[in-house]
């Protein structure tokens, strides 16, 4: 999620009573809630090893101890004052644990039995930023204020109680689980949908669903021994299979041969985004220069597709079956044709 989510959320949480737990609660809780995205830092040494340690030890379980600790310690020498050790202990672990579960729900996903597995685990239930979730959470960030306004104002200016928005926090904390039960039911619903047809006279091999704003409106996408499909699933309307945007896979034969995927796939630059990709699309086209040159591409499908790329990787591999250039594109492509391209070495990334 969004770094003001996961601050709100830290917010909330002190609220909600964990600011009893030690002094300083809510420093930490802020701190613990946004500390596993300190790998921030290795966009230091490019976009492709950003994408290879985003999500990754600061997102697994081994590493919540470490981090809680190192926010206790900082916030410990920030004040100058004690903290009870046990105390802020169990409310640095909430405020890490929430970062976890808030990224855990949507489809980019968390590596959280790094360094044993690797697996990427992901519920595809929100949007990195969700609109509803925002809402929520500025109601609860304000209420309390307007509350004690009101009350100010009946009581013909005497300040009301402060209960620094105890009741306010549960409540958007309850809605953030009832809310997240809710996409959950409707996802399952949606990935329903999409298994039960038949595409093009094939059946689904795999096919998943990605959150949209609208929690009745998923982006479907299905793949078959041919091709992969971008669905619409509008979950109030009737589902038709045959609308949806069709992505046929490369065919391999004497004027593509296997060596040419091969030959991508061992890169540097394929290698890592393979490790990341969990809905790759392939694509072979001929290149434009030098002549019978291949050009070979991988779309992650949850985040775009060849007609609107997002997260995707390209090689460019020669006759002879050599690499010319790479090329990597983290994000959206921008206006007026800037593609995020990186060059070090053999690589343009």
């Amino acid at each position: 999620m969004d770094p003001l989510t996961h601050t709100a959320t830290g917010l909330l949480l002190s609220r909600a009573g964990l600011n009893r737990l030690t002094p300083h609660a809510t420093p930490i809780l802020l701190l613990a809630a946004n500390v596993p995205d300190i790998d921030i830092v290795t966009a230091v040494g490019g976009p492709l090893n950003y994408l290879h340690f985003h999500r990754h030890l600061t997102h697994s379980l081994i590493a919540m101890p470490v981090l809680s600790v190192a926010v206790i310690l900082l916030v410990r020498l920030a004040a100058r004052t004690p903290v009870r050790w046990a105390g802020a202990l169990w409310v640095a672990m909430a405020g890490v644990a929430s970062h976890l579960l808030l990224d855990f729900t949507n489809a980019y996903g968390i590596r959280l039995f790094l360094p044993f597995s690797a697996s990427w685990l992901r519920l595809d239930l929100t949007p990195v930023v969700d609109v509803w979730i925002w809402s929520a959470l500025v109601i609860a960030l304000t209420g309390p204020l307007l509350a004690r306004l009101v009350v100010s104002e009946i009581t013909s200016g005497k300040p009301g109680p402060r209960r620094h928005g105890r009741g306010f926090a549960w409540a958007v904390l309850l809605f953030l689980l009832l809310y997240n039960g809710g996409r959950a039911a409707l996802h399952a619903r949606a990935v329903a949908v999409l298994d039960t047809r038949i595409y093009s006279g094939l059946a689904p091999v795999r096919v998943a669903a990605m959150p949209s704003q609208n929690p009745l409106v998923w982006r479907g996408l299905v793949e078959t021994a041919e091709s992969d499909m971008v669905e619409a699933v509008d979950l109030t309307s009737p589902f038709d299979p045959s609308r949806g945007q069709i992505f046929y896979k490369p065919v391999l034969n004497d004027s593509t041969p296997e060596r040419v995927l091969d030959t991508a796939r061992h890169t540097k630059a394929f290698e890592t985004f393979l490790e990341f990709s969990q809905f790759p699309l392939w694509r072979i086209t001929a290149g434009n220069d030098p002549e019978n040159s291949k050009r070979v591409e991988v779309f992650d499908m949850r985040f775009g597709s060849p007609s609107e790329p997002g997260i995707h990787v390209m090689a460019l591999v020669s006759a002879q079956g050599k690499i010319i250039e790479t090329d990597f594109q983290f994000g959206p492509r921008r206006r007026g044709g800037d593609r995020r391209r990186y060059k070090t070495g053999l690589f343009r990334f």
